[in-house]
């Protein structure tokens, strides 16, 4: 059963960066923001990263916690992590049960050849488990600067 829109998020747990297990009733009373990229260490998906990363601190002061998920391996994520200087920690979802949740992996297309990856996508999470805001088919520039603004919004609403 996928997310919807103003609908509480099944709660799940996953693994993460610094040897955490990360759970959504864990956070309740903090606002989530998780963020799905296709790949470690490639060009958008390290200048969406390094973006989180330079907000970091405004996003903590609107009360929201920010998760980074792709489907590659933890080895891997704690070196985008660390390489990055990321304050926030990386969700491994290899076995694609957080990228169902979303609704994420989609058909794409590279160099004509078909496959199915993580479509970049965004999902603003209220502090109570509620789905409040999802950004599908993102595009990197400016698109932090958005999230942080719905967080904001959302955090004095």
């Amino acid at each position: 059963m996928a997310v919807s829109l103003d609908q509480p998020v099944a709660d799940f747990n996953a693994a993460a960066t610094s040897g955490q297990q990360v759970s959504l009733s864990a956070l309740k009373g903090q606002q989530v923001v998780i963020y799905f990229y296709p790949k470690d260490s490639t060009p958008g998906c390290t200048t969406e990263g390094q973006d989180f990363r330079d907000q970091h601190a405004a996003f903590q002061a609107a009360n929201t916690v920010v998760f980074g998920v792709s489907r590659d391996g933890m080895k891997s994520h704690e070196n985008f992590k660390c390489k990055q200087a990321f304050p926030f920690e990386l969700i491994s979802d290899k076995d694609e049960a957080l990228c169902q949740l979303f609704d994420v992996i989609k058909l794409k297309k590279l160099y004509g050849k078909e496959y199915l990856g993580i479509d970049r996508s965004t999902f603003l999470i209220d502090a109570q488990g509620v789905l409040r805001r999802e950004w599908r088919g993102v595009k990197v520039p400016g698109h932090v600067d958005e999230v942080l603004a719905a967080a904001q919004a959302l955090n004095k609403s």
